[in-house]
């Protein structure tokens, strides 16, 4: 019975101050486990969770509560909930401040506030109830679902009837989980689907930026973007992997297809684009769009020259430019070409590759050129792809001669090969010769395979193949042919072969056939084939003693029509280590060599039909004493130097043969430079090498060689220019002299014996002073060494940084003859290169007849060069 009224005791109690609590104040309705009051009922404590309401429709469920009565404060903690039925707002926090009287919520860590698509999170908030504006800060992170947008930012405000959001200091915005807005001060119109800043943003989409602005509105839905002073990364890269940079100063893009239309316009290439990083290439326009990635800038200007304060050397104007990334060009309608502002040429309609090619059909640098014997001629380049490996150019060139030349060039990579070939036909040509007018062509094709021989680190087979049909057809057309990668070396030499190359650690062996075409010499003695040849070398062994090698080569080398020379040439060579004499201080190494000749000929002057088998030997001892002398800041070398050479058996008559002896070569042990034979009998070659040098100074130096040959006996087979058949040769010098950085002077000479007569001179001079540098080149042979006499000069003066003048000359003092001048004045910065050349030539040959011509060369990179003769004799 006790407990029955204990109960009902409790329950009275509850009701009582409940109904006292809600009819005194009339501000909260409290349904809670348990309530403390203190401060004469100012103060009221809720515990053990429990749930507050208000008659506005809010609800606060809570671990604890505190209400001051008197500051109309309600205090919340603990897993709180608060639900706004009326505006349907759910607020979770871990601790709030509610003051009644203005309505506002505070509340600090785990925020996380919950309206329809709208979540944010925050550490800290405010909650104006009666305005419906929600202020968050602290790490906020705001979420609409409805549109995949995340905002994330230091604080936020939240305008719920208007549904509007407005951030502070940096924002990242996460738009449809592809791109991300980096900016400051958002605002975001839930209704309108928009988002907006004034202030500097950047768009970045997989993980690259795609567009950096001002001032911008963005629509969410659309994926429209309005803004002002746009720098935009178009993503098409080149070959290298890099791309061009479009700045608007406004414009409406559409991030979706990519499209746009915008105000004033330039577009900023990769200096890579034309492989010149002087060169700052750009297009500007008054307005640009793109539709369908086919951008278009009207009025537009291009050039490829350096940016700077002043007009750029040269522009294209063009009403129109498109640069259609579907074909990758960039083209141009009705454009004018401008040098320094000056209109010279104008182009209805062209086009180049954008900067995303690596290689894509199309006309290339066209040329203009002159010469006297060919004319004015134009030639317009195409470049065809056929393949992903494959392509070719088409090169035709017209010349106001009334001929036409068309060249073609075809080019083939594959995994283990690669062929190139080069065809071209003039027709109509007129030659001065023969005043006949016919049609003359030429061939150059070259081939590679690569033959992955698994015991070979490197196996290769190759052919090639150079033909023409006249003989000055290379110096007649050596301009055109100039950017042919496969015009031959030599322009009076053609050059086919065929060719395989194996080589290992243990051995190298090349096995070939080569036809050679001498084009000075008459038609019938002109081919010299070598069907077939090789040549093959190993290192027997190498150890502390030496290193000995075994070397093997034969050929069927048939020339001057019916002079036919087989032969094998086997050879082993030891060469010793050096050998260091402590107590005497010198130097020595000895080597010997082996020959094995095996030669049969036909109508030939050294050889006759008989097998010739021959076994010869040299033995060579060298030694040298290097004798060094330190004073002050100067460094000498003196070393004496001799060679024992020792052919006991003949060699083969070589005395006739054109062969040169100077000090750089006289110690070599194949000085002669002879490949069937050895230097035959024995000789003593002796000399010595000086140098002295400036420590403080390493370009002054001086250095002299002096070499001689004594032998027992004169030797009638040794080549004669070399004078080593003597049994005293010519004394051979060398001096290279560096007194600073502006004068170095080098001399080779050869004297006779009796010291009485120089046969041989060479003098090197080169001076260099600031801008100012000329070299000069003498060459004289006299008696048994030749008869020519000659001087060469070139001399180059640079004005300024962009101003050069170059003057070259040559004559030959035997016949008093100058072979040429040439005068040449150029311009040249980064985009321009311009100059007049002055060039007189009295060499004749054939077609080519002495000439004196004036002309102007032009060349605007990266589109044409221009050769125009101004005055022609």
């Amino acid at each position: 019975m006790k407990n029955n009224f204990n109960f009902i005791y409790f329950v009275i109690y509850l009701v009582f101050f409940f109904n006292l609590f809600v009819n005194a104040d009339e501000i909260f309705n409290f349904n809670i486990s348990e309530i403390e009051i203190s401060d004469n009922g100012n103060t009221i404590k809720g515990l053990k969770r429990g749930k507050i309401s208000t008659n506005e429709g809010l609800i606060i469920d809570a671990d604890n509560f505190e209400f001051d009565k008197t500051l109309n404060l309600l205090i919340a903690s603990g897993n709180i909930k608060i639900r706004d039925k009326e505006k349907d707002i759910i607020i979770l926090a871990d601790k709030i401040s509610y003051y009644k009287d203005k309505e506002i919520i505070t509340g600090e860590e785990n925020i996380k506030y919950f309206n329809n698509s709208i979540e944010i999170e925050a550490n800290k908030f405010q909650y104006f109830k009666k305005n419906q504006i929600l202020s968050a800060e602290d790490n906020v992170l705001v979420t609409d679902n409805s549109r995949d947008l995340i905002l994330l930012s230091d604080k936020i405000l939240y305008f719920k009837n208007d549904e509007k959001i407005v951030t502070k200091n940096k924002t990242k915005a996460f738009i449809h989980s592809k791109y991300e807005f980096i900016s400051k001060n958002v605002i975001y119109l839930k209704q309108q689907k928009e988002l907006s800043s004034s202030y500097k943003t950047k768009i970045i989409q997989n993980s690259k930026q795609l567009l950096e602005f001002e001032k911008f509105t963005f629509n969410i839905e659309k994926e429209l973007l309005k803004a002002e002073n746009i720098t935009y990364n178009d993503n098409i890269q080149n070959s290298k992997g890099l791309s061009n940079n479009l700045f608007f100063k406004n414009g409406f893009f559409d991030l979706k297809s990519k499209e746009f239309v915008t105000g004033e316009a330039e577009i900023r290439l990769e200096k890579e684009f034309l492989n010149n990083f002087d060169n700052d290439p750009r297009l500007k326009g008054v307005s640009s769009s793109r539709k369908n990635n086919i951008t278009t800038i009207d009025k537009g200007i291009f050039t490829s020259c350096k940016e700077t304060d002043n007009c750029p050397p040269w522009v294209i104007q063009a009403k129109k430019i498109t640069h259609d990334t579907n074909k990758k060009q960039l083209i141009y309608d009705d454009a004018l070409l401008k040098v320094y502002n000056i209109p010279v040429f104008y182009f209805p309609k062209f086009f180049h590759p954008d900067p995303s090619v690596n290689r894509q059909s199309g006309f290339l640098q066209p040329k203009l050129s002159n010469s006297k014997t060919l004319g004015n001629s134009f030639s317009l380049p195409y470049f065809h792809v056929i393949s992903e490996n494959k392509d070719y150019t088409f090169k035709p060139t017209f010349f106001d001669k009334n001929s036409q030349m068309y060249q073609a060039e075809y080019r083939q990579e594959n995994k283990n090969s690669s062929f190139i070939g080069d065809f071209g036909i003039t027709n109509k040509f007129k030659s001065s010769e023969t005043k006949e007018e016919n049609s003359i062509s030429h061939i150059f094709a070259d081939f590679d395979l690569n033959l992955n021989l698994e015991n070979f680190d490197y196996s290769k087979m190759s052919f090639s193949v150079e033909k023409v049909s006249k003989d000055t057809y290379l110096k007649l057309f050596d301009n055109i042919l100039s950017n042919t990668e496969l015009k031959p070396v030599n322009d009076n030499i053609l050059t086919s072969e065929a060719t395989l190359v194996l080589n290992n650690e243990k051995f190298d062996f090349n096995l070939g056939m080569s036809v050679y075409e001498n084009l000075q010499k008459p038609t019938s003695d002109r081919h010299q084939f070598i069907l077939p040849y090789y040549d093959f070398s190993t290192n027997l062994f190498s150890n502390d003693l030496g290193l000995l090698n075994f070397s093997s080569s034969g050929s069927n080398d048939l020339k001057n029509t019916n002079n036919l020379r087989t032969k094998i040439i086997n050879n082993i060579n030891f060469s010793s280590q050096d050998k260091i004499f402590y107590n005497y201080g010198n130097v020595s190494n000895f080597q010997f060599l082996l020959k094995n000749t095996n030669i049969v000929a036909n109508n030939d002057i050294e050889y006759d039909s008989s097998p010739d088998y021959n076994l010869s030997g040299m033995f060579v001892y060298n030694s040298n004493i290097p004798l060094v002398k330190r004073l002050n800041n100067h460094l000498s070398t003196f070393t004496p130097k001799i060679s024992l050479r020792v052919n006991p058996g003949n060699m083969t008559n070589n005395f006739e043969n054109d062969r040169v002896i100077t000090a750089n070569n006289i110690f070599s042990i194949n000085r002669l430079a002879l490949d069937d034979t050895l230097e035959s009998g024995k000789s003593l070659t002796y000399g010595f090498d000086y140098r002295t040098e400036n420590l403080n100074d390493n370009n002054r130096y001086t250095e002299l060689s002096l070499a001689t040959v004594f032998r027992d006996v004169e030797e009638k087979s040794i080549p004669k220019k070399t004078t080593l058949n003597k049994k005293y040769s010519n004394i051979f010098g060398s001096i290279d002299h560096s007194i600073s950085n502006f004068l170095d002077i080098g001399y080779n000479f050869s004297i006779n014996n009796d010291l009485d007569q120089i046969d041989y001179n060479a003098l090197a001079l080169n001076v260099s002073v600031n801008n100012f540098v000329t070299k000069f080149n003498f060459i004289e042979e006299n008696n048994i060494m030749g008869d020519a006499s000659s001087i060469e000069n070139t001399t180059s003066y640079n004005l300024d940084e962009k101003n050069f003048l170059t003057f070259k000359t040559r004559r030959n003092k035997k016949i008093n003859l100058t072979e040429y001048y040439d005068l040449i004045y150029e311009y040249k910065n980064d985009c321009l290169t311009a100059g007049i050349k002055y060039k007189k030539t009295y060499y004749e040959d054939r077609d080519l007849k002495p000439s004196e011509d004036l002309m102007l060369t032009i060349t605007l990179i990266p589109l044409t060069s221009i050769d125009q003769t101004i005055s022609q004799n």
